[in-house]
Order: structure tokens, then sequence, then C-alpha cells
């Protein structure tokens, strides 16, 4: 059974998430401030943490960001009233998956807590045999059983969604995805104004596995077309 937290101090709301989430067999936890909620995410291996921005105690991105640093690497979902881009992106470039503004349809809520564990879960049941992935003329290696990157040798921590990124696109060596195939492939929807979600996400991933962010290799960008992995001529070798 999958198991989510919830960090959330809006009691209405936390128990409308749970409720809904219960009723499609997932154990969910509840934690009302920053604080507990950091504590929690700490302590137990959680399938996804929803993690509201706005929290007594300790904020939502502080929070993102100190699991980060704690190298826990589970997928988070950012629920936010603030609708300012640069709340989303901080939010985003913090280290969290993905955001859900407030007001939030509980429907939409429940596809993208699916589409998050079920990715998981097809990682989960890749053949070991087959799992490692290399380009040598890259110096990248992706592991896809354990979730491992390695440039040059040396592992390098990915969340979630960057890791699904960097494997989507590297699966497809030279094909450019546009920004609304990416949110389509990798979070499950493609609505307009999410665009940004992708951006910070190459731009983190850049900064992970690139030697020159500033010229990158691996993740390159198609100029008003979208992004694509390496120069085409790559593939991978098990």
């Amino acid at each position: 059974m999958s198991q989510v937290l919830v960090v959330e101090d809006n009691q209405d709301i936390a128990h409308l998430v749970s409720m809904h989430l219960g009723d499609i067999g997932i154990k969910v936890d509840h934690a009302s401030d920053g604080v507990t909620g950091l504590r929690d995410a700490r302590s137990k291996d959680y399938n996804l943490i929803i993690l509201d921005l706005m929290l007594p105690g300790l904020e939502g991105r502080e929070v993102c960001r100190q699991l980060r640093e704690y190298k826990i690497l589970t997928p988070i979902l950012i629920l936010t009233a603030k609708t300012a881009e640069i709340d989303r992106v901080i939010g985003l470039e913090t280290g969290a998956d993905d955001y859900m503004t407030k007001p939030f349809s509980i429907i939409e809520l429940v596809a993208r807590v699916k589409a998050i564990l079920r990715r998981a879960e097809e990682y989960q049941n890749v053949t070991p045999t087959r799992s490692a992935h290399r380009f040598p003329e890259l110096g990248l290696e992706i592991n896809t059983a354990t979730h491992q990157v390695f440039v040059n040798g040396q592992s390098v921590e990915l969340t979630a969604k960057e890791f699904d990124l960097l494997w989507h696109l590297a699966r497809y060596p030279g094909q450019v995805f546009s920004r609304s195939q990416l949110l389509d492939s990798i979070w499950g929807y493609g609505h307009e104004g999410y665009e940004h979600t992708v951006n910070s996400h190459i731009n983190r991933l850049r900064t992970k596995v690139e030697q020159n962010p500033a010229n990158p290799e691996i993740v390159r960008t198609v100029w008003g077309v979208g992004y694509k992995f390496g120069n085409g001529s790559q593939s991978s070798r098990h």
C-alpha cells in the first residue's frame, strides 16, 4: 500500500485530501505544521509528500529545502494559495517535483497523485539485467532499477522528477520534446501555464549533470521548440 504524508495546516483541506486518497487505497499521515512535517518525513518512508507552502512553525519551502539537503528524494507536490509566478518557481527550485494552486480540483489532485505513484511503480518493475544504461560519449550512466545516476563515475543525487526527466530524454537521443510534451509524459498533464515547471526542472537538472550548465551537452535546448538529449548520436549501452 502506498503511503502519503500530507503537511497542511488547514484541517478541512487535509481531511478532504486524506479522505479522497483513502478512497483509492492510499494510507495517509497528516502533519499540521512544518516542524512536525519535516520530522515525520525524515523518520518514515513515504511514496509522496503533499506539502502546503504557508505553514506555521516552518514554511513549506524551507521544509522542502531541508529534505533535499538530507538527501530525502521522495516526490514532493506543493499546495499553495499563492498565485505569483515567482512563488511557484521558488517552490520548484527548492526541490519540489510539482505544485497545485489553491483552490484546486480534488479530481485533478488525485490524478496527479496517481500519476506520480504509477511512474514510481513502473521503475520498480524494471528488469535488473537491463537497468544500467551507459552513454560513454557523455560520461553518463543511468540505472533505472536503483534510480542512480553517475557523471564521470561520480554519483549524482536527483529527485524523482529530475530522474524521470533525464531518463525520458535519454530514451530518445536527439528527439526534440516541447515543454507541453514533457509535461504530459513526466507530470501526466499538459495544462497551459505550467511550462515553467519544466524550465525549473531542466535548470536544476543541468546544475547536477552538466560539466558547464551554461553550455550543456547532455540536456540541450532547441530554441523555439524544446529540449533534447545529446546531439542525437549517443546510444545506450548495457
